[in-house]
């Protein structure tokens, strides 16, 4: 029987332009074991001892040097088999907002980043589970629907 990790955090970054709302996705470097050249969200693992809320805004500073405006949760849990430890990983899911204006400050596990829209990120994410995330945050947080204020959680 597979192992079963939940010690996984995935946090869909956005910011609101004129324009509309910008998705922020991080191109993992080349140097990375898995995945590299994948574009994603910012990802990352739950230390000893600490909510996975909390890591996935530790996450966010570490992989952007950003620090959000409003975070919420995102209902939806993704899963995925690692073959290499075969273990069924389990990821919670959440949304920040970042300031309209600021620089990104990579970390080493990423070399490049793009604010893109809605449309465009969908079309460069190759997971399906993370393309439903960001359908879910465009339409309950930035599409302003009820369930978008009972998702907020506190900074």
């Amino acid at each position: 029987m597979s192992e079963r990790d939940t010690r996984f955090v995935e946090l869909c970054p956005f910011r609101v332009r004129e324009e509309g709302g910008e998705f922020l996705l991080l191109r993992r470097s080349a140097t990375e074991t898995v995945y590299p050249g994948l574009w994603q969200f910012v990802t990352g693992r739950v230390e000893e001892g600490e909510r996975a809320a909390a890591a996935a805004l530790r996450e966010l500073r570490e992989e952007t040097g950003i620090a959000p405006e409003r975070f919420w949760v995102v209902p939806a849990v993704n899963a995925f088999y690692d073959p290499a430890a075969d273990a069924i990983r389990s990821v919670a899911v959440f949304a920040a907002r970042l300031p309209r204006t600021g620089d990104v400050l990579l970390s080493a596990e990423h070399d490049a980043y793009e604010w893109l829209s809605a449309p465009e990120a969908r079309r460069t994410l190759v997971w399906p589970a993370q393309r439903h995330c960001l359908d879910i945050v465009e339409q309950y947080i930035l599409g302003g629907e009820e369930a978008g204020r009972l998702l907020a959680l506190p900074l």
